[in-house]
């Protein structure tokens, strides 16, 4: 009688629950409590306390760990933005050439071209202005130069500069020259015969000589009456 009532008064108890543990997803482990069905009836004829019922314990299934979604295809780069490209610089206008024709000189024809003349007649012009331009250079004994003339020195070097050859001394200038009885500006006038002293003819009674020592060159009146002409 015992033991019936010992099973009676467990059969009384409340209904037990089940424990299940279930693994969730991401490693977490959840339990809930599951009814239990009732206790069976033991059979009275069963010696001793029946055995307590274990929890039973669900494992839920193993998943793998969701990886991230930005994990998978991306393709790291580094954007640079394109320079934008320089301007051509504009051209240059290229410099307008102008040709300027090259003067050229005239060539003379031979009836123009200008030679040498042999000197019969000094010209007017070309004698007495060389012989201008030695004024005021002071007689020297046997000058021949600018530096120092002396009568004959100074007339053979002006008519050197007008191309014309006359000998060293006076009396040989008077040889070496035609005389002439109507003198023209430009002859030679001598002194004397043998000659002893020459000058250039000037016109009108003058003439262009380097008298003597202490006299310049100069434009002086012809002194005497006894004088001859020649041209060169």
């Amino acid at each position: 009688m015992s033991e019936l009532a010992g099973i009676a008064a467990k059969s009384a108890q409340p209904a037990v629950k089940t424990t299940a543990v279930i693994a969730a997803s991401g490693g977490l482990v959840a339990s809930f409590a599951l009814p239990a069905s009732a206790a069976p009836a033991s059979h009275p004829s069963t010696k001793g306390a029946p055995a307590a019922v274990a929890p039973v314990a669900v494992q839920a299934p193993k998943t793998a760990a969701p990886q991230a979604a930005d994990a998978f295809g991306v393709i790291g780069f580094k954007a640079t933005a394109k320079p934008k490209p320089k301007p051509k610089p504009k051209p240059k206008p290229k410099p307008v050439v102008v040709a300027v024709p090259q003067r050229t000189a005239p060539v003379a024809s031979r009836s123009t071209q200008r030679t040498a003349p042999v000197v019969s007649k000094p010209a007017v012009g070309g004698i007495l202005g060389i012989a201008a331009q030695y004024a005021g250079i002071m007689y020297v004994y046997g000058g021949t130069t600018p530096a120092g003339f002396d009568c004959s020195g100074y007339t053979q070097y002006v008519f050197r500069q007008a191309g014309i050859s006359l000998p060293r001394t006076a009396e040989a200038q008077r040889q070496a020259t035609t005389p002439v009885s109507n003198p023209q500006p430009g002859d030679l006038v001598f002194f004397g015969s043998p000659a002893y002293h020459v000058g250039i003819y000037a016109g009108n009674g003058m003439m262009w000589d380097s008298p003597r020592t202490g006299k310049a060159v100069a434009l002086r009146s012809i002194w005497s009456s006894a004088v001859t002409y020649g041209r060169p």
